[in-house]
């Protein structure tokens, strides 16, 4: 086991909001996310450690970019998506547009406005999406959709989230200027519940994440692989679901993840409401796939 692989938080595919690699996705395209996924969750879980400073944050992070780019086996597991991504084809500029967002977790704590968090989901969420649809083989055109998608997934995790960001790593993602529109600053999020002017900002960041899923609604329409369109549109009504509790409900006091049994049920509306409409729309006496 590497230094890196040591340091890991044991947080592992289960856990995410999201679906990793799930049985929506071919079983031939299972290994290559899987070996992107463990890259990125050891990425992620440097960059959050506790006990490294943010210099030595980042020199475990160039050493994954490393074992990732060059000839260099230092950090096994981003070796071996070196190997896979060139067994495939595909590029490796999905992972070091990752790694990039990772840099910036290891020394930025603060977002100024919605701008510069979007910049941030720019790289640390954008590139998942972009990613699936290059191992899917789908057009690029469907990117600006996709990034809006991420870029919700992660202003959703940020805001359910905003509380434990605060208090294990002082990192606040909530754009500074909507607290100070609203009177308040960051210790808000230290308090135990959130207060009213906090609500309206966790209320109104909610209703921005609204419209960028708004606006990748129509990505699934136009993915050309049905399974990878099931699991988009898994992703986009978890989402959606998870947004509403956000309008209603205080992260900082009551819980705003989905349960188990309550993600498998809104996960198959979602995949169902997909399945129809790929059927309705089917042109009559049109094989089946």
């Amino acid at each position: 086991m590497s230094d890196i692989e040591s340091l890991a938080s044991g947080k592992g595919a289960g856990d995410e909001n999201f679906p990793v690699a799930s049985v929506l996705i071919a079983p031939r395209h299972r290994p290559v996310v899987m070996a992107f996924y463990r890259v990125a969750r050891m990425s992620d879980d440097v960059a959050d450690h506790p006990a490294l400073s943010p210099a030595e944050k980042l020199s475990r992070l160039a050493a994954i970019e490393a074992s990732l780019t060059d000839e260099n086996n230092t950090v096994p597991a981003a070796a071996t998506l070196r190997r896979v991504l060139a067994s495939r084809g595909l590029s490796d500029q999905h992972m070091l547009d990752l790694l990039e967002a990772f840099r910036r977790d290891a020394v930025k704590t603060r977002y100024a406005d919605w701008d510069e968090l979007m910049d941030y989901c720019r790289y640390s969420a954008a590139p998942v999406g972009r990613f699936m649809l290059d191992v899917h083989g789908e057009s690029r055109e469907t990117w600006p959709a996709s990034d809006a998608l991420c870029a919700a997934l992660q202003v959703n995790n940020h805001l359910q989230d905003c509380g434990k960001d605060y208090r294990d790593l002082d990192r606040v993602y909530l754009p500074l200027d909507a607290l100070t529109a609203a009177g308040i600053d960051v210790r808000a999020l230290g308090e135990a519940k959130a207060g009213p002017a906090l609500r309206g900002v966790i209320a109104g960041l909610a209703e921005r994440t609204a419209d960028l899923l708004r606006t990748a609604r129509p990505l699934n329409p136009v993915v050309r692989d049905t399974r990878l369109a099931l699991e988009i549109g898994v992703i986009q009504t978890l989402a959606e679901d998870l947004t509403g509790k956000l309008l209603r409900r205080d992260p900082l006091s009551e819980k705003v993840h989905h349960s188990r049994i309550e993600a498998l049920g809104i996960a198959l509306k979602g995949a169902a409401g997909v399945l129809a409409k790929r059927v309705s729309s089917r042109p009559a006496g049109r094989p089946r796939a």
